[in-house]
């Protein structure tokens, strides 16, 4: 399999809810629709923004196939399909690429917190089983597992790994892999205590794999752009630091719960978390509106703001 580099900003979906609490995929539709007229190149649904780990099995594989089917070609769709074993990843890898999945997004399976060697296996496994297009997230602090660039580097050589989310605070680990050309999209997480948006890009990254882009599809599109020329490198820079109180709120609770409180409350079909998160209220969320406001994006993408006695 001949790798396609990815590039741009890659959004992790949430994943919303009716309000029985069921999964509503007339919202997802609505959401997919959304971030293609508003410059996402692609999407991941499931990851941990889609609150992943609180699904079930059945609900997982609905997604898989519904939301697939809501594909037209001008984004890809990947799905998270890290299971609690090695096995249990293969068979979702496997059910996703059945059912017309153009990815898979993989991190270390939790809980286990188990040695580098070991995960390095698992991700090589599961490439072994599968020619649908693989990423990896490293995500130590929701899995504690933490990949070296010695690590990763070796797995990008296997075809199917064609993109790395880095969400460790570590420059030169991303410099490493970069460095390397492995043929992978390497992309970082948005959050900007981790640091990581600026040197990635600088760098020559390729894009970030981000959650504001649920709120600022387009300006998260311009900050994930590579940089080919001075010009590029500016207009980064002005919309990165115009972002930053943004980005800032909705890295202010555990993901996802800042963001999608506040898509809530701006009038997006995003419905309520899932049990036992609970969403932001009063001041809390009212600061996230503020930002919003402060910013134009209520005018541009046309959110509809409720009081948030409603929203809440």
């Amino acid at each position: 399999m001949s790798k396609k580099l990815m590039t741009g900003s890659f959004v992790a979906l949430i994943t919303p809810f009716n309000k029985d609490g069921s999964v509503d995929f007339a919202a997802f539709r609505s959401l997919l629709k959304f971030h293609e007229d508003n410059g996402t190149s692609a999407i991941l649904i499931m990851g941990s923004t889609g609150e992943a780990s609180m699904l079930s099995q059945d609900e997982k594989q609905k997604i898989f196939v519904e939301c697939a089917k809501m594909k037209t070609g001008k984004m890809p769709i990947f799905f998270g399909c890290t299971g609690n074993n090695t096995d249990a990843t293969i068979e979702n890898v496997k059910f996703a690429k059945t059912n017309g999945a153009d990815g898979a997004i993989l991190a270390a399976p939790a809980y286990i917190c188990a040695p580098e060697s070991d995960i390095e296996k698992f991700f090589l496994d599961v490439a072994d089983a599968t020619d649908l297009p693989l990423g990896i997230y490293n995500n130590p602090p929701r899995v504690k597992s933490d990949l070296h660039w010695d690590n990763l580097i070796r797995i990008f050589k296997h075809p199917n790994y064609v993109v790395h989310k880095e969400s460790t605070a570590r420059v030169g680990q991303v410099a490493q892999v970069l460095a390397a050309n492995t043929g992978v999209a390497v992309m970082c997480c948005d959050s900007p205590n981790l640091g990581l948006v600026v040197p990635t890009m600088s760098l020559g990254g390729h894009g970030t794999a981000n959650m504001t882009g649920n709120i600022a599809p387009g300006e998260l599109a311009t900050i994930s752009a590579p940089w080919k020329s001075y010009a590029e490198a500016e207009g980064f820079k002005k919309a990165y630091l115009g972002l930053l109180p943004l980005l800032h709120y909705t890295y202010s609770a555990i993901n996802p719960v800042a963001v999608k409180s506040l898509m809530k409350a701006l009038g997006m079909p995003a419905g309520d978390l899932r049990r036992p998160l609970t969403g932001l209220e009063g001041e809390a969320l009212a600061k996230g509106v503020r930002i919003v406001q402060e910013l134009g994006l209520d005018k541009k993408y046309g959110y509809n703001i409720k009081p948030l006695s409603a929203a809440a």
